[in-house]
């Protein structure tokens, strides 16, 4: 098994990603929960949805990812 990567030393790190993305992803919830009505006080027309899609959009781009709009 020369240069081969065991199972088991690879789980631990996924489920420890995956753990940290989903508590990511919980956050933007709320702070999108937290945010919107100021927003849509400014913005009435927005759905919950589009700002939603935009917090997560904005983390994105703050952790230097490219967003998937962008050419």
């Amino acid at each position: 098994m020369h240069g081969q990567i065991q199972p088991s030393r690879i789980q631990p790190t996924i489920a420890a990603s995956r753990s940290a993305q989903v508590q990511r992803e919980i956050q933007n919830f709320f702070q999108a929960l937290d945010s919107y009505p100021a927003r849509v006080a400014r913005e009435p027309r927005l759905s919950f949805h589009q700002h939603l899609c935009s917090v997560f959009a904005a983390t994105r781009d703050h952790r230097g990812h490219p967003r998937a709009d962008r050419p």
